[in-house]
């Protein structure tokens, strides 16, 4: 009898998990979900397409360190990054600059702290493609992003110094968030940019 019981309660508590189900973010506003995931993170996954001899027109994954911060520190949603043509993606990029960078909620190890897989819809995270463009190094702008850079990624002023980095800022076409089930929401960049953080 009392082991029917707590199968019941078991059974139970896994419908309600399933039913009410448990996501990293709890709001469902999902531009703020895409803004929060790009503000936490130092780091995105970023998808291209190889001009590499050996994976021509094939997609590359690599890592960037990328920032969203002004001066002051506050979020301003900005996706910028260093690149150098000594690697795969700055080569990528003057073929055809169209990438996408991917950033979840796992890169903080939030989602396995709640024994989350982080291929769970509720494990959110947000995919956001765009053009890469260089940015102008004659700027003051440049100059304060620069700083705003390094201040976040204190390595990124050898890369600068030594390896011909140089600061490119994603101008962003399209945001998809997944955070609960149900399927990827599509998110307006300007909505995206409206967001206060």
């Amino acid at each position: 009898m009392l082991s029917n019981t707590l199968t019941v309660i078991m059974l139970l508590v896994l419908c309600l998990n399933i039913a009410c189900g448990f996501s990293t973010y709890k709001k469902t506003d999902h531009a703020l979900v895409a803004r929060k995931l790009v503000h936490q993170a130092n780091w995105a996954a970023v998808g291209s397409i190889s001009t590499h001899r050996k994976l021509k027109d094939y997609p590359m994954v690599n890592v960037l360190a990328v920032n969203d911060n002004n001066e002051k520190k506050e979020s301003l949603g900005r996706i910028q990054f260093l690149l150098t043509n000594l690697d795969f993606t700055g080569k990528d990029v003057k073929q055809n600059n169209n990438v996408t960078l991917l950033f979840s909620d796992e890169q903080l190890l939030h989602c396995s702290e709640q024994n989350m897989d982080p291929m769970e819809p509720t494990c959110a995270r947000t995919i956001i493609s765009g053009k890469v463009l260089k940015l102008d190094e004659n700027t003051k702008d440049y100059q304060a992003a620069v700083a705003s850079f390094v201040d976040r990624h204190p390595a990124a002023q050898k890369w600068i110094d030594k390896h011909n980095f140089y600061l490119c800022e994603l101008e962003i076409t399209n945001i998809f968030v997944l955070d609960f089930y149900g399927g990827a929401n599509n998110v307006k960049p300007e909505d995206y940019y409206k967001i206060k953080l």
